[in-house]
């Protein structure tokens, strides 16, 4: 393996379910394999997009559905046109701890809004930019409680969310899912046998 390759992996899932560990996990590997890694999360990663993160997450206000939407959107937008797409230029393999699965995972199943607004939400912020390869990660429980307002949500509110996430990643060529429950060691296995056929790939145009 080598640098060059601009590579987006994403890593997404329910809450707590462990993406932000096999980030870490997955960049550690390539990193000593000697790849370029860019590793960033949503909402966050920009400026901006850390003061958003505090606004959607911190619990004090909580946004109308569509304003949710809206703002996940904006911070979307700026990681993808700040730091996301320069990485790619640049030959880096980005891991995205979330990115427009969720919007469809949470916003439409969630909150229930129109999955065409949210698609449309979508193709703006990110310029239809699509990933290399989306790792889902489903389990059959619901984790540790959390601290942030998504994470407070109630049982229900996670339940459907982590129905969309089952059937959003069926029908996504590039989609693959992989059982959260399983040994933390295990996970990161699985996951680093879906990447590594796309590190000797042609990169990205």
């Amino acid at each position: 393996m080598g640098g060059g390759l601009g590579r987006l992996f994403v890593f997404e899932g329910p809450e707590r379910v462990g993406k932000t560990t096999q980030v870490r996990a997955v960049a550690r590997w390539l990193t000593e394999a000697g790849v370029s890694v860019t590793v960033v999360r949503e909402p966050g990663g920009t400026p901006l997009g850390e003061h958003l993160r505090t606004l959607l997450l911190d619990g004090q206000v909580a946004p109308l559905p569509e304003t949710e939407a809206l703002l996940f959107a904006a911070a979307r937008a700026e990681l993808v046109g700040r730091v996301v797409r320069p990485a790619l230029a640049a030959g880096h393999v980005v891991l995205a701890d979330r990115f427009t699965l969720s919007s469809l995972a949470y916003q439409v199943y969630g909150r229930g809004l129109p999955r065409e607004l949210v698609e449309a939400a979508n193709r703006l912020a990110t310029g239809d930019l699509q990933p290399d390869l989306t790792v889902v990660l489903l389990g059959e429980g619901f984790g540790r409680p959390g601290d942030d307002r998504l994470e407070r949500e109630d049982r229900a509110f996670h339940e459907r969310v982590r129905v969309g996430y089952a059937q959003l990643a069926e029908r996504m060529p590039a989609a693959r899912v992989v059982n959260a429950d399983l040994p933390v060691e295990m996970v990161t296995a699985r996951i680093r046998a879906l990447i590594e056929p796309y590190l000797v790939r042609p990169p990205r145009e």
